[in-house]
């Protein structure tokens, strides 16, 4: 219907869907993240503790820990609820957040940045590089325009979609005023989340500067970057109305830079990309004072950037490298985010995570997906315009000196001395998924987060740092909040099942499954309303330190370190537009791990570093998942 997709003069669809509530309607009334209270945070604080220490350890912590809640820790507190009160408009975790990601010097490529994958065009013929290119391109700025317009849906989470996700809910709701809204949501058991990191999608990057990056984003800007083959193009997506340039133009460039055979560059700028903040910040301004400032500012405002690749995929193991680092030369990791194409058409996402989290990078994702698959601008048999691309294509140009070559040489040294020392692999469990467990009454995620546990007990006989990130998008500006999975229950259980089988019967191991699917359950129920306590205690630590105050003992002790030092670092995400996602290790020593549990199966792939087998680990965590079902269904383990 054109009313509803806006077709303009131009004759393309300009917007993907005029949502009747208007895309920030909810955002002003949307309640505020909750400090914690401080005893419960340290109580949660301990709990977390207790299966990583052994007696006369904890002691020690806990002794630390009730000092610091009964002293400094008290004090920061009633500051941090203070200063949170004289700003209403945002979170108390945003700041502090936002400096962690933006101060920290290491490279993004592989400690920050994350890939998801797109799942292949149902339709074969249309997942075809330059068919895909376009009508993902397409879509993109559809999805942008639609942003900015105010004519997204907002972003609600649905508990009662039947009440809340109807034509008549929304037609009474956009009358409802701005400053009260979330509540009429509320209402109806629909929770509206924060959009406040939308606007950074686009036109956006990150700049290194020393000791602390910068945010910039210029919405004014309408050109699109191309890198194929480690060349740099640019071309207006937008025209001076505001309107969407046609499908067949961009075809018809995209074609041209996909025709282009200018040899890779001896120096591919990319590189820089990836290495350490300082050095980096202290290149890019060589390169500044060496004439590269306009060919940076048409990188750095670009609406995104796509990255074509000249080969194809050949399994998933590929494709995560690829879209993960790639080869270097053909990425701009400082952009806020990049499609990245290749040959056969594949296509993923690499983002960048200070300006935001994966709640938003999904939802374009999804959009983006349903768009180019259901509504694709172009189709195989659709012709490029006859437009002279090599006039409104730019490739362009960096003049580099000695300095500069030698910064990209050895930027180049690094990367594929890191990508080489990466490994990643990855399972698929097929004897059961989502279905299966919520049968048996268990929660899905703590299944998954207990064979993590029960594997790496199996693999390095230890209870280890775990990380879950879990959103707190239902609150104005949240972000995050960590899960901490490895429990005492989760520790008793893998006890039981890796070194106690004899001892127990189907029976009790099935009710050990139980205990941690409910504390597991509690765990995450609290990260999502902002009770955990990783934020709290972060947002303490960094106030001490703005206030030159020295840094509290309780922060010093070993225990709080290592709690820290996250050996397994997990993410899910499950998505109808999403083949698989994945980021690599926090740590020198620990696994990267990726997951999602489908309907029927549970996915997993795993990142790490020669200090620690994935191969082995994925393995212990099949055995753990088989067992784990196993008792499910009633059966012995090893019948």
């Amino acid at each position: 219907a054109p009313g509803r997709r806006g077709y303009s003069g131009a004759g393309a669809a300009e917007f993907l869907h005029r949502s009747i509530v208007p895309t920030m309607h909810y955002q002003k009334s949307l309640p505020r993240l909750p400090v914690p209270k401080l005893e419960d945070t340290i109580k949660r604080y301990l709990n977390a503790q207790k299966p990583l220490l052994n007696d006369e350890q904890f002691r020690k912590t806990e002794e630390l820990a009730r000092a610091f809640e009964k002293g400094i820790g008290r004090e920061l507190h009633e500051q941090l609820v203070a200063q949170d009160n004289q700003n209403k408009h945002t979170s108390y975790i945003t700041g502090p957040w936002f400096d962690m990601y933006l101060k920290a010097r290491e490279p993004i490529l592989l400690n920050f940045n994350p890939f998801m994958s797109f799942n292949p065009d149902p339709k074969p013929e249309y997942n075809d590089q330059l068919i895909r290119a376009t009508n993902m391109t397409v879509s993109a700025i559809r999805f942008m325009k639609t942003f900015r317009a105010g004519y997204l849906e907002p972003e609600v989470f649905h508990l009662n979609p039947e009440k809340s996700d109807t034509e008549i809910f929304k037609k009474i709701i956009r009358f409802v005023p701005s400053s009260i809204s979330w509540f009429g949501a509320y209402m109806v058991n629909a929770y509206p989340l924060d959009m406040s990191q939308y606007f950074r999608l686009f036109n956006s990057t990150r700049i290194p500067k020393l000791n602390k990056d910068e945010l910039y984003t210029d919405e004014k800007a309408k050109h699109l970057l191309v890198l194929r083959n480690g060349n740099f193009y640019v071309f207006d997506v937008i025209d001076r109305d505001g309107n969407m340039l046609k499908p067949s133009e961009i075809q018809a460039h995209l074609k041209y830079i996909l025709s282009d055979n200018s040899p890779a560059p001896a120096f591919p700028l990319g590189y820089l990309t990836s290495e350490n903040r300082d050095t980096w910040a202290l290149l890019r301004k060589n390169l500044l004072d060496n004439g590269n400032e306009e060919a940076l500012q048409k990188v750095d405002s670009a609406v995104f950037c796509l990255s074509l690749d000249d080969f194809p995929i050949k399994d998933l193991v590929h494709l995560s490298h690829t879209m993960l680092h790639g080869d270097g030369a053909n990425r701009w990791f400082d952009k806020s985010f990049s499609l990245i194409i290749t040959k056969d058409g594949t296509a993923g996402i690499n983002f960048e995570h200070s300006w935001g989290d994966g709640v938003a990078v999904l939802r374009f994702q999804n959009e983006v997906f349903k768009d180019s698959t259901t509504t694709p601008a172009i189709s195989p048999q659709s012709q490029p315009a006859s437009v002279d691309s090599s006039r409104a294509v730019q490739k362009l140009d960096f003049k580099l000196n000695d300095a500069l070559k030698a910064g990209i040489t050895k930027a180049k040294q690094t990367f594929d001395a890191t990508v080489e020392s990466l490994s990643l692999d990855m399972i698929r469990f097929q004897e059961g998924g989502k279905e299966l467990l919520k049968q048996k009454k268990v929660s899905p995620d703590a299944v998954a987060q207990l064979a993590f546990q029960m594997a790496f007990l199996r693999q390095y006989d230890q209870t280890v740092a775990t990380y879950e990130s879990c959103s707190t998008a239902a609150f104005k500006h949240g972000r995050t909040e960590t899960i901490r999975p490895a429990s005492v229950h989760t520790k008793k259980c893998s006890e039981a099942f890796v070194k106690g089988l004899s001892k127990h019967s189907t029976e009790e191991l099935q009710n050990l499954i139980m205990e941690c699917s409910k504390y597991h359950g509690r765990l995450t129920k609290e990260a999502a309303m902002g009770q955990g306590f990783d934020r709290h205690l972060f947002s303490l630590r960094c106030l001490a330190l703005s206030k030159g105050l020295p840094l509290p003992e309780f922060y010093q002790d070993q225990a709080y370190a290592r709690l820290n030092h996250n050996i397994i670092s997990t993410s899910t995400l499950v998505s109808p537009a999403v083949q698989l996602g994945g980021f690599g290790p926090v740590v020198a020593d620990g696994f990267g791990v990726g997951y999602q549990v489908q309907d029927d199966w549970i996915g997993c792939n795993v990142s790490s570093y020669p200090a620690r087998n994935g191969k082995e680990y994925l393995q212990c965590i099949y055995k753990s998942l088989e067992d784990i079902f196993k008792v499910l269904k009633g059966k012995k383990i090893g019948s």
